[in-house]
């Protein structure tokens, strides 16, 4: 019988939580045990911690091997797979060379990490903790940005079909930000390089946008934010590529089932819901249709920065304190996989994906919690596109159904 695991400390700075499986890959790469609460938690601590990435020496063997290269490129379009030894846990693919960095124009406000990739605003260690009251002003900053944040995901949405390449959607929401005068938040975010993140099929979050065609049947969750006017407004839904609904059920369930687990969580959202509460919510939802809630990322505060107090884990029995109060701002985006809640990242450092290369689909909103309930700031629009479907029923064995 295996020894139990013994609670670990979050790695974060000043961070009181008890850490999750989430780890720092630089630190998973070189074998050094480093593991944090939520991928915010790590973001908002990576300019810190990152001083303990002790650079490469060259050793004689170094001199002696030659350090593997990514694959060749195909000679008929240059395309590639950066890690070619990689072992992967689906079918999917990265297809490089990823377009050069999309510009933003001075003209456009930009957060304080556009230059080196740093949040310096979300390190900062006093109040770090505290969950910030927006007033009137700000509450209507945050609605504008959320409304033409809604607008920038609803034309990525309408470009979504088979053949087109997730760095075409990228380009987008990239001319959709610019015509709106708006930064896209993603872009050079703690060192992300496009303006939105797209992940396809077992990809659970932070999906780099690149060569690869959609194709008939998958699926792809575009999560967009944009900064305007001093604030940031959050959104992602996951669409179906082509006759998608029709060609894969395990697709359909997944995908209306982490809708669903949006939906009722926000039913909860008012003054004095406890933070720990959605995730009691989203598990018993998904685990009724057999489904899974990936621990290793939460829902966040949001309003003047990106990511901010309070985390809004998704899992049942979490232990996250806190309670909701008028004029509070923050997302719920859970994360629902057909088989394991496990994830794994890719090299980039990015790209999380299932452990077991199954299917994983994700929604999220931006709230504003009232005097008497939830104020949905990027609720869809009558025309925005995708929209539930049915879940087919599971088709019955030949003798039960004679």
């Amino acid at each position: 019988m295996a020894a139990a695991v013994a609670p670990r400390k979050c790695t974060g700075v000043e961070c009181p939580n008890d850490a999750g499986t989430l780890q720092c890959p630089t630190c998973l790469k070189a074998g050094t045990d480093s593991f944090f609460c939520s991928q915010d938690c790590f973001k908002r601590s990576w300019g810190s911690h990152k001083a303990i990435h002790k650079p490469k020496s060259n050793t004689i063997l170094s001199n002696i091997f030659t350090p593997k290269v990514v694959s060749e490129p195909d000679p008929a379009t240059g395309q590639y797979n950066p890690f070619p030894t990689y072992p992967f846990t689906g079918s999917l693919r990265p297809v490089y060379p990823l377009s050069s960095r999309r510009p933003v124009p001075q003209s456009i406000p930009h957060p304080d990490y556009a230059n080196d990739g740093i949040p310096r605003s979300e390190q900062k260690f006093v109040g770090r903790h505290n969950v910030a009251i927006l007033n009137k002003e700000e509450q209507e900053g945050m609605r504008k940005v959320c409304r033409l944040a809604r607008e920038v995901l609803d034309l990525a949405a309408a470009a979504v079909k088979p053949g087109v390449t997730t760095d075409y959607i990228d380009e987008v929401v990239h001319k959709a930000c610019m015509e709106r005068e708006s930064y896209p938040s993603p872009l050079n975010y703690v060192h992300f390089p496009k303006s939105v993140c797209t992940s396809v099929n077992e990809t659970i979050c932070h999906g780099i946008p690149d060569q690869r065609p959609l194709k008939d049947g998958d699926i792809v969750n575009i999560d967009v934010t944009l900064y305007h006017g001093g604030f940031h407004g959050d959104l992602n839904e996951t669409y179906y590529v082509g006759d998608a609904a029709k060609a894969n059920p395990e697709a359909v369930r997944v995908v209306e089932t982490a809708r669903e687990c949006l939906d009722k969580s926000i039913e909860l959202v008012k003054p004095g819901m406890l933070f720990r509460d959605p995730g009691n919510v989203i598990e018993k939802h998904a685990k009724s249709r057999n489904c899974s809630v990936v621990k290793s990322y939460c829902g966040h505060g949001i309003n003047q920065l990106f990511h901010c107090a309070p985390n809004i884990p998704h899992y049942a029995k979490n232990k996250t304190v806190g309670a909701a109060k008028p004029g509070m701002c923050f997302t719920i985006e859970p994360m629902i996989n057909i088989g394991t809640h496990r994830d794994k990242t890719w090299p980039d450092d990015w790209t999380s994906v299932t452990a077991d290369g199954s299917l994983s689909a994700q929604f999220e909103h931006t709230l504003l919690v009232t005097e008497d309930g939830v104020e949905v700031l990027t609720a869809r629009l009558p025309e925005s596109p995708g929209g539930a479907i049915p879940i087919p029923e599971p088709s019955q064995p030949a003798e039960a159904a004679a």
